[in-house]
């Protein structure tokens, strides 16, 4: 069972006595330790230098920006989803909930390889600012990928947990595209 959203006009309303603390600390905690897992295993791994080419690219790099963008952009409709299904934009129809949803698991689905390339190719690095930041990044953005698919399991988390979940992750993911995709256009 997952959580119904909570029409803006509710949302200013007091937390329903069946509200616990307690499985959204759990969630963190294991959001967290999926982010730290992460970077011990980038850091420790030695990197590769190379991983899976993806046909019709011409380099590892050139893939990873093309699917890091459409990972972006299928993040910007749960955003929109996401506003529309708390009432916060005028966004109505019984679309709107299975958008929300396939637009989450397509963008999952096409980060793995991101991911992977990151993680088994270049591992954890930390020669010069940006890089740094993109890998703490790529660490949070699946720490916080981990604590809102918890959240979203429990129809008793706090109203404001869920959207501060979702809002966790465009933060990271925003964060590694600033540092990944638009490095790579820039330069």
């Amino acid at each position: 069972m997952t959580s119904v959203p909570v029409p803006a006009s509710e949302a200013a309303a007091a937390e329903p006595s069946g509200t616990k603390i307690g499985p959204v600390v759990i969630a963190f905690v294991v959001g967290s330790a999926v982010s730290i897992g992460l970077g011990v295993y980038g850091r420790l791994h030695t990197p590769t230098g190379y991983a899976v080419d993806i046909a019709g690219f011409s380099t590892g790099p050139a893939a990873k920006a093309f699917l890091a963008t459409i990972v972006m952009a299928l993040a910007i409709v749960q955003t929109v989803t996401a506003l529309g299904m708390y009432g916060r934009i005028p966004l109505r129809g019984g679309w709107v909930g299975p958008v929300h949803r396939w637009s989450g698991r397509l963008a999952v689905l096409i980060s793995v390889p991101v991911a992977v390339h990151c993680l088994y190719a270049l591992g954890f690095q930390s020669y010069d600012g940006r890089v740094i930041t993109h890998s703490l990044f790529g660490c949070f953005f699946y720490g916080a990928f981990v604590f809102k698919m918890l959240i979203l399991t429990r129809d008793d988390s706090p109203k404001w947990a869920l959207p501060l979940a979702g809002g966790l992750v465009l933060t990271g993911l925003t964060a590694l595209w600033m540092t990944g995709v638009l490095y790579y256009l820039v330069a």
